[in-house]
Parts: C-alpha cells; sequence; structure tokens
C-alpha cells in the first residue's frame, strides 16, 4: 500500500543539519551527471496568475515526481503561492513508495540549499545578514542560514511594510526603512521576493558579500540588476537558469559554476569574491527531500 505522509508528518522528521548535508549531496550528484532530470515542464495556465509545474528524476537514491502549483495570484491571501505534491518510487524495483504534501519539502529543501552555498561563499566572519522578501522563504532562510553562519543582525525590508514589521516583531529583526538601507554593509543578503524588477541593486553590496537570490521564478521577471549578476554567479543548473531565471537570462551573466560542482571539488570555491547565488529549484532537490522524509517516517522505533 502507497502510504501518504501529510505537512505534520514531513514537518516531524526533517532537521535542517541533515537536509544542508542531503542537499549538498544531491547537487554534487547532479552536477557529476549521476542524475538523470529533464528540465522542468512549466504549463503557463494564466500567465503572471497560475502555473503548474511538472518535475520528474531519477538518481541513485530516489525516484519520482514533483508536481507544484505556482500561483501568484495567491499572494497576499491565506492560500501559499506555491503548493505540491511528491510521489516517491523505489529506484532499483520501481515500486511506488509514497505520495506526500510538498510544500515544506519546497519551502525547506530550497532554504537548505542556500544554507549549503552559504557554508562555501559567504565570509567566514559574516555577522549581518538582510533580507529582502517578508514571506515563507524568508522566514525558512533565516532559519537555515541560523544554523550555518553566526548572525549578530538581522534586517528585514519588504515591499509591503507592515509584512516587514510583522516578520521584524516575529524573528527579533531590524525593519529597514528601505531596501538598500537593509543591504548596506550586509554580508549576505537574502533575495526572496515576487518582484518583477529588480529589487536589489549592484552598488548597494558590501565587496566580499555573498547573495542568495531564490525568487523572480520566471523567464521574464528580474529581482537583481545587472550590477549584481557581473558579479561571481553560481547556479543550482545551468539549463534550468538560462531557460527559466529572468536575472541570468535577461542580463546575459556569465556562470561561474553550478553549486554542485563547487559541493564535488570539480571548480573551487571563490575566495574574497562577492557572489551571487542564483537557484530555481531543481526535482532532484525534491525528491532526496522526500526519501530522507520516507527513510526517517520508516525508521523502527
Amino acid at each position: 500500500m502507497i502510504r501518504f505522509f501529510d505537512e505534520e508528518a514531513v514537518r516531524a522528521v526533517l532537521r535542517w543539519d541533515e537536509l544542508v548535508a542531503a542537499m549538498e549531496s544531491a547537487l554534487a550528484a547532479f552536477s557529476s551527471g549521476l542524475v538523470l532530470q529533464p528540465l522542468r515542464t512549466m504549463l503557463t495556465i494564466e500567465e503572471d496568475k497560475r502555473y503548474l509545474g511538472i518535475m520528474p528524476v531519477v538518481s541513485d537514491d530516489a525516484m519520482g515526481l514533483k508536481l507544484v502549483s505556482f500561483y501568484p495570484a495567491n499572494a497576499g491571501t491565506a492560500i501559499p503561492t506555491h503548493m505540491a505534491i511528491v510521489l516517491l518510487f523505489r529506484p532499483d524495483t520501481g515500486e511506488p513508495l509514497a505520495l506526500m504534501d510538498g510544500r515544506l519539502i519546497t519551502e525547506m529543501r530550497t532554504a537548505a540549499v542556500s544554507a549549503a552555498v552559504t557554508m562555501r561563499l559567504a565570509p567566514p566572519g559574516a555577522r549581518v545578514l538582510a533580507i529582502l522578501g517578508s514571506g515563507v522563504q524568508a522566514t525558512a532562510h533565516l532559519e537555515a542560514l541560523r544554523h550555518v553562519r553566526r548572525f549578530e543582525e538581522v534586517r528585514i525590508w519588504s515591499p509591503t511594510a507592515e509584512h516587514a514589521k510583522r516578520f521584524g516583531e516575529e524573528h527579533g529583526a531590524y525593519v529597514a526603512a528601505d531596501a538598500e538601507a537593509a543591504v548596506r554593509g550586509a554580508d549576505v543578503v537574502v533575495v526572496a521576493t515576487m518582484a518583477q524588477e529588480p529589487v536589489l541593486h549592484g552598488d548597494w553590496l558590501k565587496a566580499g558579500a555573498h547573495v542568495n537570490a531564490v525568487g523572480a521564478p520566471r523567464p521574464t521577471w528580474r529581482e537583481l540588476d545587472d550590477a549584481v549578476m557581473r558579479n561571481v554567479l553560481v547556479v543550482d543548473s545551468r539549463e534550468a537558469v538560462l531557460k527559466e531565471s529572468g536575472d541570468v537570462i535577461l542580463s546575459g551573466a556569465a556562470i561561474y559554476a553550478e553549486a554542485g560542482e563547487i559541493f564535488s571539488g570539480a571548480k573551487p570555491a571563490p575566495a574574497g569574491e562577492t557572489t551571487v547565488f542564483k537557484s530555481v529549484g531543481i526535482a532532484v532537490e525534491d525528491l532526496v527531500t522526500a526519501r530522507l522524509v520516507y527513510d526517517r517516517i520508516s525508521q523502527p522505533p
């Protein structure tokens, strides 16, 4: 019988330290050619409002499919902009193992990947974190990044002032007057927005800072300006960002490496450089996370 795990079951077993390590291994395998994964198929139901993504993958440890709905029109409502279902199979026999809610998997694996990259690219003495955006990914990134760096100051800015105020109250973050005030002097910057035009400008960045950008997931949308994109650029998948990321496509930025190439040692982590990690999210991250959930729940007490 195929088992079903709801969001609370997923939440009960996922731990940041373990998930960050799993994402590092998954992306190293992906960039080493050990993962069979086509580009995500994104069906446009209604431009800028409703999309359905289909994401199959096969690796040594996990096989399956994620179906994800991306509904920007839900922003500001009680319904999430991203919802998903993950179907997990055994890669050796092809047997279906589990169906699980994928909303939290998507949330946590995205932030865990950023945390794994931050460990390699952010300055060792990073003390100031700036977050642009105040939604689900802002909170997840704050939690994940606190596991890899000790921040003495967290700053928050959001296009919606009341959302930034609420985030600041809940997480003890300083609410910046504008995006520039949040970013100036920050060692690590997270950009997690629904922006279609740049909200981060390169001349605000401190030399040697690291940026994790996970929003603007459409080929015509931007959250980073061209000056940001002229820094050392690392991505999760070259093929995926060149199809899906407006920040990469429209800037014509040169890609230094995939994150998995740095994790595997195929490319050195740039030292002392200002770095940008642009993430669109890929299926192997979801299925490896789902396998981790399945294994933890299936362990005998």
